[in-house]
């Protein structure tokens, strides 16, 4: 019983926090930037100059002896999810783990989701998709994924995006937003997010925490990989080592981003130094300005 308060007042804390963001910028872009590309039916009108003369409709016309034309209007039902990675690589954090960052950018997205009457799902994965819940509407679905979310607990400690990706684009069909929530430590996933984004738009937030691109002077130390268990002891008081360290991080980080840029792909950058609420913001700033 206790574990179920807690779960409830981590939930309620999530929308109390995110509640400002929701309401303001990211709902307004949100909506007028990220919206369903289909069409659907919405009426029969008298033909006028200019029509598509592939949208007579020839039942109606035959009935009144007037030609009639089928109206369509852009479809409003979109469907946005959210993928968690929850690998063992985003319990690290030096202030705040990843991954709880990670769960205040899904709580924004699903109740920003929910208040634009958008279809919602999420898909949470390790070294494979673990979970998959499909894309629906109402707060009561909202809060339900969000429980799920905050109370999972994965089947491995490894990460692979690659084969989680594939996995995810044999799922979805219909056009969908997808946003990737992931320190993208595991590489090679450049050929299913190619796949991904020819089909629906996707979105990358990135998880990151200073320790890991810059240690501390704190001399010898063991260094463990969290999703391995492999251990390396370092002398942190060598300067030589640390900016050797620093160097080879940012170098991954940025040949990963320039990868990513070159498929198209926008990529947002959160962490303890970058606030998820600030990354946001700019973010669907960037979007409307475009």
């Amino acid at each position: 019983m206790s574990e179920i308060k807690d779960l409830l007042k981590r939930i309620r804390e999530l929308e109390i926090k995110t509640k400002g963001l929701v309401d303001g910028m990211m709902a307004g872009s949100y909506k007028s930037k990220i919206r369903g590309r289909g069409i659907e039916f919405s009426e029969v009108r008298e033909y006028v100059l200019g029509d598509d003369i592939r949208h007579i409709d020839w039942n109606v016309t035959a009935r009144t002896n007037k030609l009639h034309v089928k109206e369509f209007v852009e479809e409003r039902d979109l469907r946005v999810y959210v993928m968690f990675d929850y690998s063992a690589s985003n319990e690290f954090g030096f202030m705040k783990s990843k991954k709880s960052i990670g769960h205040e950018v899904a709580a924004s997205i699903i109740f920003s989701a929910m208040k634009n009457n958008d279809n919602v799902g999420l898909g949470i994965f390790t070294n494979k998709l673990e979970h998959f819940v499909p894309a629906r509407k109402g707060r009561k679905h909202s809060l339900s994924l969000l429980r799920t979310l905050l109370a999972y607990k994965p089947k491995s400690a490894q990460t692979d995006i690659e084969s989680s990706l594939l996995q995810l684009h044999h799922i979805l069909g219909q056009h969908s937003v997808v946003f990737i929530i992931s320190d993208y430590i595991s590489p090679n996933f450049l050929r299913p997010l190619k796949f991904l984004k020819n089909r629906h738009d996707v979105i990358l937030v990135n998880l990151s925490d200073i320790r890991e691109s810059e240690l501390p002077d704190i001399g010898y130390t063991m260094l463990e990989d969290i999703e391995s268990g492999e251990q390396l002891m370092v002398n942190t008081s060598d300067e030589s080592f640390r900016n050797a360290f620093t160097k080879n991080s940012l170098e991954s980080h940025e040949k990963i981003k320039n990868d990513i840029k070159k498929l198209k792909v926008e990529m947002v950058n959160v962490s303890e130094q970058i606030p998820f609420d600030t990354a946001l913001r700019q973010f669907f700033n960037q979007r409307m300005r475009r």
